[in-house]
């Protein structure tokens, strides 16, 4: 049932990204270009998946069980460090050069789109990198 409702939510929230045409890096550029036609139609989209998610995390605080009773498992607290920063930098580059970010950009891909293979092939060459990064910094066993 947990896989069924996972796929569920995934074809939801795909369909949310292509009807608010979030699949499109246009669109996202559009937004980040403050200086041309700004487009501020994410920062609505954003607003509403803000609230939604504000909801959802303040009605799931109080429950120990999902609605499918499987335990709930908070994130781990960790302070903002320098490695955060540096990820949200990073990440807020790639999207801005790009136009994607990872979940828009499996949506494109599954459109077919050549902008999207690009930027999927770098991000996981980019996670790869950062595994590769982080095992060699691990102390040996």
């Amino acid at each position: 049932m947990s896989l069924f409702t996972a796929l569920l939510s995934g074809l939801i929230f795909g369909l949310g990204l292509l009807l608010s045409g979030m699949a499109s890096p246009a669109k996202v550029l559009g937004f980040l270009d403050l200086a041309g036609a700004w487009d501020p139609s994410l920062a609505l989209v954003m607003l509403g998946a803000v609230t939604v998610g504000l909801v959802a995390f303040a009605v799931a605080g109080q429950r120990s069980r999902s609605l499918l009773d499987l335990p709930i498992q908070d994130p781990p607290r960790h302070r903002i460090d320098r490695r955060l920063i540096g990820g949200s930098l990073l990440f807020g580059i790639g999207w801005g050069l790009a136009g994607f970010c990872p979940g828009p950009a499996l949506v494109a891909l599954g459109m077919g789109s050549g902008q999207a293979l690009v930027f999927f092939a770098a991000m996981l060459a980019g996670m790869k990198a950062f595994d590769w990064i982080e095992r060699r910094r691990a102390p040996p066993a």
